[in-house]
């Protein structure tokens, strides 16, 4: 069966830590020519040179038709997709490697920091007051994530395990592990279930689409009465307006949000300062350059091979 018609021998490597990447990629001794260049330094000749591109949030739009392959150094696609038309000749991968896991953990912690009531003890040492609050137990908690792809299931497993009901919404609505059920999109929107009125936790871990744009806003957060809201997925994904009248108007708890819109965040940007949100670097998935680079070198050498590629994108999908 043939999967690809490509042959990759010039490939342009475009990041800030391009030589890290440089060093690493050297030390495989592959057959291919690159170049290693930081955004600013990129010019049409390099384009005109490459058959594939690795790159990571670059903010110029390349024509990416030149090429035959462009390998995304980071989880998420959007900058190369969303509201952009994608050459279906060209090859788009991205990279799959402890995300899950990393973002498991960064959920994890934030939840735990809430059933244990940190926040409030903390508020209590500073005017050295004495007041017993009993901590909740993960068991009685129920999440609902959004998104059951890698990331989300990784993070169902990781809550599952200490006894949370942990429910799913996706495009599909197929059943995953972990997930007691997985609802639609559809089903979330205009079946009112329980499963995520009386939610403890409701996390995102959703690409950016034409679909998941806006999915949260007033209408979505107008189901809620007390739950906290952990965005891990994208930024545009919310609408932050709403957002914040949410938390005024007590219908979520709190706020952990790692992505926005707009990054770096703005420093006059209200999420700073409202009392309930927990702004966080867009770190919940840091991409190191071992990673970046193993699973590069991983699909180049399935392309090589004619290999059914695990990571490729689906451009319809936008995912």
């Amino acid at each position: 069966m043939s999967y690809y018609d490509v042959n990759i021998s010039t490939i342009l490597i475009i990041s800030p830590m391009y030589d890290e990447l440089k060093r690493l990629i050297e030390k495989e001794n592959l057959e291919q020519s690159f170049r290693f260049k930081i955004e600013a330094e990129v010019a049409d000749e390099d384009l005109d040179w490459a058959d594939a591109i690795a790159c990571f949030n670059t903010k110029t739009d390349y024509n990416y038709s030149k090429v035959k392959w462009v390998h995304s150094l980071g989880a998420g696609v959007d900058r190369f997709l969303h509201n952009k038309t994608w050459d279906p000749q060209v090859l788009l991968t991205r990279t799959i490697c402890s995300f899950g896991q990393r973002i498991a953990e960064y959920t994890l912690s934030y939840v735990l920091q809430d059933m244990q009531h940190h926040h409030l003890f903390q508020k209590d040492g500073r005017v050295k007051r004495w007041k017993p609050r009993t901590p909740g137990l993960l068991k009685n908690a129920k999440a609902v994530i959004y998104g059951t792809g890698e990331i989300g299931q990784v993070t169902a497993k990781v809550l599952s395990q200490f006894g949370m009901d942990v429910y799913g919404v996706s495009r599909s609505g197929r059943e995953k592990d972990f997930f007691k059920k997985v609802f639609t999109i559809d089903q979330q929107e205009h079946t009112g279930q329980s499963e995520w009125k009386d939610a403890d936790y409701i996390i995102n871990t959703l690409p950016l689409t034409g679909e998941t744009e806006a999915l949260f806003n007033d209408r979505f957060f107008s189901q809620f009465a007390k739950a906290g809201f952990i965005n891990v997925g994208r930024g545009a994904s919310v609408d932050e307006e709403t957002l914040i009248e949410a938390l005024d108007e007590e219908r979520l708890r709190f706020a952990v949000l790692d992505v926005f819109k707009e990054e770096p965040l703005p420093s006059d940007h209200p999420f700073w300062e409202h009392p309930n949100i927990t702004v966080t670097p867009h770190i919940s998935a840091v991409t190191t350059a071992d990673e970046a680079v193993a699973c590069f070198i991983d699909t180049l050498r399935n392309i090589e091979r004619n290999e059914k590629l695990v990571n490729q994108v689906d451009i319809e999908k936008g995912y």
